[in-house]
């Protein structure tokens, strides 16, 4: 398992019964998760005082409970600041599972020596485009949430990368990459975060099972004669890291060569010292370094 552990502000101090404990700054925030199935004794005092609880409902979703929780605050990592708020079906605005991504295509386009653009697609708030920023790459943003993209941009600006080369765009990603693919325009990386179910500004339906494969064709249209690395992530349940292997195999590896690999990701718990799963990244890199 790829493990997020190189975070400072932030981490996840226990799991039982469904939900974990986390710390995110100053805060501690208890939420759901449906891969703890185990009953472990909550000895860790900030299970009774935490500064929000997101309980789940029976029905489906949930709502946020607050004690005391600012509206909006802020963690670092590696020089990238990120602004957080509490916002629907339990998230913050960030993902801190994906840094052990955003380090390992960091060190690719710094060690690089060269110009490299990056398209990330599906970006939400803008964590691997800061860390491919940061880096030194030219990024085009995509996401179809206006919302997303503003939020995104303010944590360019808190992380010092107002003037950074940065396109941001707020687009269907599928119709985005079509014509992206007729303007003849390239790209040396892309990187994607697909949902499972999404629609478009039309009503155009996204399914990852349907979708997924034929998209991830057409973006090797958009791939450059000398591509550094190609990175999916996948949060839909029961989508192995070996599927995305082999869909990058018979589309990316096929066209190009290269080398891919595919895990679990995760992030360490402090009480019990286990790992917990976050979901699943496929990496592609064209010059056969790990």
């Amino acid at each position: 398992m790829w493990t997020a552990d190189k975070w400072k502000d932030y981490e996840v101090i226990d799991t039982s019964l469904g939900e974990k404990l986390e710390r995110f700054g100053d805060y501690l925030l208890i939420r759901p998760d449906p891969l703890i199935i185990w009953n472990k004794e909550r000895k860790n005092k900030g299970w009774k005082k935490p500064n929000a609880h997101y309980h789940r409902s029976n029905k489906g979703g949930g709502e946020w409970e607050f004690f005391d929780l600012p509206d909006q605050w802020a963690i670092s990592y590696r020089g990238l600041t990120f602004n957080l708020k509490p916002f629907s079906f339990k998230h913050t605005g960030i993902f801190p599972e994906q840094a052990v991504n955003w380090d390992w295509f960091s060190e690719l386009i710094s060690a690089a020596k060269r110009p490299v653009s990056v398209l990330n697609l599906f970006a939400y708030t803008g964590g691997a485009t800061l860390s491919a920023a940061g880096a030194g790459a030219r990024v085009t943003h995509v996401d179809a949430s206006k919302g997303m993209v503003n939020w995104a941009r303010e944590n360019a600006v808190s992380s010092g990368l107002k003037e950074a080369p940065i396109r941001w765009l707020v687009d269907d990603c599928v119709k985005f990459v079509e014509r992206e693919i007729r303007r003849g325009n390239k790209y040396d990386a892309i990187i994607m975060d697909p949902p499972s179910y999404g629609r478009g500004p039309k009503g155009e339906i996204w399914k990852l099972e349907e979708s997924l494969f034929p998209f991830i064709e057409k973006c090797t249209l958009l791939l450059s004669d000398t591509p550094l690395f190609f990175l999916i992530n996948s949060y839909t349940t029961g989508l192995q890291p070996a599927v995305l292997s082999y869909i990058l195999s018979m589309t990316v590896i096929k066209k190009f060569g290269g080398q891919v690999m595919a895990d679990e990701i995760g992030l360490p718990v402090t009480e019990s010292g286990l790992t917990l799963p976050c979901g699943s990244s496929a990496r592609v890199v064209f010059d056969k370094r790990p």
